[in-house]
């Protein structure tokens, strides 16, 4: 997709005479020799890893009752060391898809061997011991092997091992199992960094949301919801004006850091809007959640398109909800839906104004 439209680009700065014919085939060749960041046979090959995985722990489950106990722990670990030589001789090849596949599958087979050795040893422990000793060993392993594709296998189980913690504990907290999730966020980030798995870090930052989002339910107060506002808008503002001594941190983090901090001062405003419908403070919340939006879209709007449209979003359903609590009870339906029209079109005006504003900044 984005090969068609450069190319089309090129062309186009060819005929205005903006790019010489022979600059543009170099241009074009280069990007072409770059790896593909994309590879439908990178995809199969971790697809068909998963299943043959899958394979592996349903047969564990079984239990192989007919199998004896030495013989069914030789083979798991057989399995584990094998896929990971095989693995470390693909690295060597070049070839990178088949080395990712079975990494992947002795990723996921570390969790049929814990579960094996405890079923037929009876050994002491529960669900959530495994996940940890499970997420541990993923992330050794994405560490020896520098592996981008054992970094997302650690995220899912980041998110597997917090919702085995809801399931058995009934959401609630108990002990310090629940800043376990906060630490294997923190934990996925840094081999984010180090592997180069920049679309893993996804995972972590929607753990740390829905962390951040299962403390709300434990408490579901405004102080909770106003501390997600403030607390996020500050990160928000951390990443667009860092200090000078971890300036470059956050700026070789990328736009993530932005978007998730700013999603959840949105999410805290949106549950302040839940516990305050009415009167004066309704009024500051809704100023506050529009300059919230404003200040969002000045200082990450022009580089930050997740930024930009939540902004855009949050600002045209604050200016509806507003319209419709104020002026709801005053207009008949057929007014109400009028008055909207009008404020959605000037908000479609600001953002036309806005995207000029930057296009403009973008030629400078």
């Amino acid at each position: 997709m984005y090969r068609g439209r450069l190319e089309r680009d090129l062309s186009l700065w060819v005929s205005k005479g903006l790019l010489g014919e022979e600059t543009a085939g170099a241009l074009l060749a280069e990007y072409d020799s770059r790896p593909a960041s994309f590879s439908l046979g990178r995809v199969l090959m971790a697809l068909a890893a998963v299943l043959l995985a899958a394979a592996v722990l349903l047969v564990v489950a079984s239990n192989w009752e007919a199998i004896p106990r030495l013989v069914r722990v030789g083979a798991i670990l057989a399995l584990i060391w094998a896929v990971h030589i095989a693995a470390a001789l693909m690295f060597g090849r070049g070839a990178i898809a088949a080395a990712t596949g079975l990494l992947i599958i002795g990723a996921m087979s570390f969790g049929g061997a814990i579960s094996l050795v405890g079923q037929m040893y009876h050994l002491s422990g529960d669900e959530q011991t495994v996940m940890y000793l499970w997420f541990a060993i993923a992330t050794i392993s994405a560490i020896l092997f520098r592996s981008g594709a054992v970094v997302v296998v650690a995220g899912f189980l980041s998110w597997a091992s917090f919702a085995v913690y809801l399931e058995n504990n009934d959401t609630h907290w108990i002990g310090l199992d629940p800043w376990m999730a906060p630490l294997m966020a923190v934990i996925l980030i840094a081999l984010v960094r180090y592997t180069g798995a920049e679309r893993a870090r996804h995972l972590a930052y929607l753990l740390l949301v829905g962390w951040l989002s299962w403390l709300y339910t434990l408490y579901e107060e405004i102080a909770v919801a106003l501390a997600f506002a403030i607390g996020g808008m500050a990160a928000f503002a951390l990443t667009a004006l860092p200090p000078p001594r971890i300036a470059s941190l956050i700026r070789s983090a990328g736009a993530a850091p932005a978007f998730y901090s700013f999603l959840v001062a949105v999410i805290g405003l949106l549950l302040l809007h839940i516990e305050i419908e009415q009167g004066w403070r309704l009024v500051v919340l809704g100023v506050a959640t529009l300059a919230a939006a404003v200040l969002a879209i000045a200082l990450h709007g022009r580089d930050n398109g997740a930024v930009r449209y939540l902004a855009y979003t949050t600002f045209a359903v604050e200016m509806l909800y507003l319209a419709s609590v104020t002026v709801g009870s005053i207009l008949g339906t057929s007014s109400l839906f009028l008055f909207s029209g009008l404020v959605v079109a000037l908000v479609a005006w600001i953002v036309i104004r806005i995207e000029r504003r930057f296009s403009r900044e973008a030629r400078a």
